[in-house]
C-alpha cells in the first residue's frame, strides 16, 4: 500500500514539472510568435489550398490561387523574420530532447548528442517555406502547394516538439491534418528534409 502511494506520488510529481516546464516553453515561443500572424496565415493557406482544389469555374480558380500566392509571400516574410527573431534566445533554452517521450529536465541533463538546436531548425523551415514560396523548384501549382503544406505542417510539427515532445507533436499531426510525420517529411523539399534531419536526427 505504501509503494502504491509513493508511485501516485510520484506521478503526481513528475505530471507536474511536465506541465510546468511544457508551460514555460509554450509561453516562451509565444513571446517570439507574437508579433506575427504565422498561425493564421498558416490556416489560411490550408483551407485556401483545398478551397481552390475544389473550384469548378477555372477563373474563379485563378482568382483564389493568385490570392493565395500573395499569402505564401508574405508568411515566407514573416517566418523569415520570426526565425531571425528567435536566434536571441539563449542557447540553453533552445534545446530540445531528441527523445520520443517528455523527460523531466532533459535539456540540463541529456549529452548533447541527445539534443538538438531548435533556432537551427526553425532557420532550416524559414529557408525551405521561402524556396517553395518562391518556387524555386519550378513545380506546378498543384505540386507547389503540396509541397507548402508539407513545409508548413513540418514547421508546425517543430513548434509541438519545442513545447512539447515528439510523440505529442506526431500524435497532433495526424489527429488534426491525417497526415503521419513520416508522409509530411516525404513531401517537403529535398533541402529542407537532408537539413532538417541534419538536425534532428534521422
Amino acid at each position: 500500500m505504501e509503494f502504491l502511494l509513493v508511485l501516485i506520488l510520484l506521478a503526481a510529481g513528475l505530471y507536474v514539472l511536465r506541465q510546468r516546464e511544457q508551460q514555460r516553453r509554450i509561453a516562451l515561443l509565444g513571446s517570439y510568435l507574437g508579433p506575427y500572424q504565422i498561425e493564421r496565415q498558416m490556416e489560411q493557406l490550408l483551407d485556401g489550398y483545398l478551397r481552390w482544389l475544389g473550384e469548378d469555374d477555372p477563373e474563379r480558380r485563378r482568382q483564389v490561387r493568385g490570392i493565395l500566392a500573395g499569402v505564401e509571400q508574405s508568411l515566407a516574410q514573416q517566418f523569415a523574420r520570426f526565425a531571425a527573431d528567435v536566434q536571441r534566445m539563449e542557447a540553453p533554452l533552445a534545446q530540445v530532447s531528441r527523445l520520443p517521450l517528455w523527460l523531466p529536465f532533459a535539456q540540463p541533463l541529456l549529452p548533447a548528442w541527445r539534443l538538438f538546436d531548435a533556432r537551427r531548425v526553425f532557420a532550416v523551415h524559414a529557408r525551405g517555406i521561402e524556396a517553395v514560396a518562391a518556387n524555386a523548384q519550378q513545380l506546378g501549382p498543384k505540386a507547389q502547394a503540396y509541397m507548402m503544406s508539407a513545409e508548413l505542417l513540418l514547421m508546425q510539427h517543430t513548434c509541438h516538439w519545442f513545447c512539447r515532445s515528439k510523440a505529442v507533436a506526431s500524435a497532433r499531426l495526424l489527429a488534426r491534418h491525417q497526415t503521419s510525420y513520416a508522409q509530411v517529411l516525404d513531401a517537403v523539399s529535398p533541402a529542407t528534409r537532408s537539413d532538417y534531419l541534419a538536425l534532428v536526427g534521422g
